[in-house]
């Protein structure tokens, strides 16, 4: 079975030339990193459950407080080097982007890990002076990628274990899909 709930059709990321996964996470620029983290922030707000992680939503708005002046900063960074690289067209390849850091971060089986990996960080936060802020991204984003690199691992010893299984009894026939249900038609006969 896939590890941690996930599908059978996970696309694991290719590893690049430092050995580790690539991602949204990685290879970009100081401002970038901090907008990143403050994006992974956010959907730990959003997404870790309260009852598991009451600390998460209420360190967030603290965040956002403490740090409006270099996170707006850094914002406008990010601005300015999607403008840079893609002139005119770069709100469409900024905002592709973002999309890509939140579903990278809200990937659902990495879900409980990812909330995990927040609370050190969120806890952290509180200690960090405005201009400290880069260097808190720094070591931080880090951090939470490892939740991520874990899972792929993971990942990939099932496609290899599945693989091996295969080559050794035969492919094993996928389960057949559930049947469709049509609310429209469940009181027809």
């Amino acid at each position: 079975m896939p590890p941690d709930g996930a599908s059978a059709t996970v696309v694991v990321p290719q590893i690049g030339a430092d050995g580790l996964y690539t991602s949204v996470d990685r290879h970009i620029t100081p401002a970038q990193t901090i907008w990143n983290l403050r994006s992974a922030f956010n959907v730990a707000a959003l997404d870790c459950p309260e009852a598991a992680f009451p600390d998460l939503a209420p360190a967030y708005r603290d965040f956002l407080k403490a740090f409006s002046k270099p996170l707006s900063m850094a914002n406008r960074t990010v601005d300015a080097e999607f403008r840079k690289q893609y002139r005119a067209a770069f709100v469409a390849h900024r905002e592709a982007f973002m999309t890509q850091v939140y579903n990278h971060f809200a990937l659902p089986p990495t879900l409980d890990e990812f909330c995990k990996a927040m609370e050190p960080v969120a806890r952290d936060a509180v200690a960090v002076k405005p201009a400290g802020i880069q260097d808190f991204a720094n070591r931080n984003l880090p951090n939470v990628e490892e939740v991520f690199d874990a899972f792929y691992r993971h990942y990939a010893q099932y496609q290899a274990d599945v693989a091996a299984w295969d080559a050794r009894y035969g492919k094993h026939p996928a389960p057949a899909p559930a049947p469709a249900s049509d609310p429209a038609s469940a009181g027809a006969k």
